[in-house]
């Protein structure tokens, strides 16, 4: 089945489905300026030649992308970075000073990784990540900004999913492009009547309770009108009901963590009880899809979610 095309989803912004895993898992998008573009998250190695094909549809000469954005370095939102710089000469890529290393050298990142899925399964899932040059690579700390011409991108510091992500704020649709930050929001879950349905991301290995929720806070107190989320696509409503709903995820993430048994059967109890408060919420949300279905929907997230809080939860100073 061929990619669907780019396709705008605000003002200047098209959205590309990544093709990792499954059709409107993982996002990135395309925004366009008066001067330039930037792309914002790359998706997997196998993401780059979509990317590539929806700058050909948009009329977007590669020579014309200015800026590559990664939220964070996880290998769903960058570990296609290297192979789409090959294919962009004028372009920099930006990422957060506690990632931008890695970009450089993706060893320890890839590493990593795979001690989360195993060699076979990461090589299969993401692809090898290409190193880039460390003179194409910039760091976006605190306050940093770029403009791609009357478009001017403004990026927050955004710990809590991980320590190596920010989040960029776009003016012009008062937006943010939200990596994980924002947790996660699938289209399959829409038609209920308080509007789209929020759940938290604790995938290993960075989890922060407290540091997420006041990145929350943080991205509320801008007062955007909408989320680009990776996982998935742009959401609009009532954000501040959105966010309450995050705040509240992460506080009974962090209460099935800690009520399960130590030992062996730790994560089996985890991942359990975060099913059990994922089919609670799903129905007090007024989710019409199936329960069954929407675990199915939620499966790979359950898995890393119960991973990412066993990480936690070892974790010293908590």
């Amino acid at each position: 089945m061929s990619p669907e095309p780019a396709r705008q989803v605000a003002s200047g912004v098209f959205l590309v489905d990544t093709g990792y895993l499954r059709p409107r898992l993982a996002a990135c998008y395309i925004v366009r300026g008066r001067d330039s573009a930037a792309i914002i998250e790359t998706g997997h190695a196998a993401t780059v030649p979509r990317l590539l094909a929806a700058l050909q549809q948009l009329g977007i000469a590669r020579e014309a992308v200015s800026h590559v954005i990664v939220t964070h370095v996880h290998l769903d939102h960058a570990g296609g970075a290297g192979l789409l710089m090959q294919a962009l000469p004028g372009a920099t890529l930006v990422a957060h000073p506690r990632g931008a290393r890695h970009m450089v050298d993706p060893a320890r990142l890839w590493a990593g990784t795979v001690g989360v899925y195993g060699e076979e399964a990461t090589r299969a899932l993401y692809g090898e990540p290409v190193p880039v040059a460390a003179g194409r690579v910039v760091e976006a700390p605190e306050g940093f900004s770029v403009d791609l011409g009357a478009r001017p991108l403004r990026f927050l510091d955004a710990p809590g999913h991980a320590r190596h992500h920010f989040v960029v704020f776009d003016p012009v649709t008062r937006g943010f492009f939200s990596g994980d930050s924002f947790g996660l929001s699938y289209r399959e879950t829409d038609g209920g009547p308080h509007g789209p349905f929020f759940a938290i991301s604790t995938t290993p290995v960075q989890f922060d309770p407290p540091a997420l929720h006041a990145t929350l806070d943080r991205m509320l107190a801008e007062r955007p009108e909408r989320v680009y989320l990776t996982h998935f696509g742009m959401v609009e409503g009532d954000l501040a009901a959105a966010g309450a709903a995050l705040h509240r995820g992460i506080d009974d993430h962090v209460r099935v963590a800690r009520a399960a048994p130590p030992g062996p059967g730790r994560h089996a109890a985890i991942k359990a009880g975060l099913t059990a408060q994922l089919v609670a919420d799903l129905g007090r949300h007024g989710v019409p899809l199936p329960a069954a279905e929407a675990l199915e929907v939620f499966a790979n997230d359950l898995e890393l979610n119960a991973q990412g809080l066993g990480v936690w939860l070892d974790t010293p100073a908590k």
